[in-house]
């Protein structure tokens, strides 16, 4: 972990995040106090692949049929 000031930060702000990309961490304190703290961006979820699912289900025409009107009320939030 790296302690630097913000003017230090602001000055070397590039390398920091250079050691930022590479799973280090970096402290920005002012007046011997931490402030802040950049650390690299976690993915939250894995990659999306397209059709990963193909052939394990489904979908039938009505699927794409309109709605009941009383469903689609429902829907929309109103009470007629």
């Amino acid at each position: 972990m790296t302690r630097v000031t913000i003017h230090e930060a602001k000055t070397n702000l590039s390398r920091l995040i250079e050691e930022v990309e590479k799973g280090g961490e970096v402290v920005i304190s002012r007046r011997d106090k931490p402030v802040a703290r950049l650390v690299p961006i976690e993915q939250a979820r894995p990659e999306r692949k397209p059709g990963r699912f193909a052939g394990q289900f489904d979908i039938g025409p009505e699927f794409f049929e309109p709605l009941p009107e009383e469903e689609l009320r429902l829907w929309e939030g109103r009470d007629d």
